[in-house]
């Protein structure tokens, strides 16, 4: 989980536009973050687990 105070920061503009970084907004993790989704890899495992993404079916072959 992350901490509070990372989450906070991450909100605000930062100082230059590179320094930006995406975070989980169920979570906060800031990395293995998916832009199609905005979530991170740990989240959309569960929720699309779950049946709660539309259009994500899990896999069999």
């Amino acid at each position: 989980m992350a901490r509070k105070a990372l989450m906070e920061k991450a909100k605000r503009e930062p100082k230059f536009k590179v320094r930006k970084r995406n975070r989980c907004p169920l979570c906060g993790r800031p990395r293995a973050f998916l832009r199609k989704f905005n979530m991170c890899r740990l989240c959309f495992r569960k929720l699309a687990r779950e049946g709660k993404i539309p259009g994500v079916v899990k896999s069999s072959w």
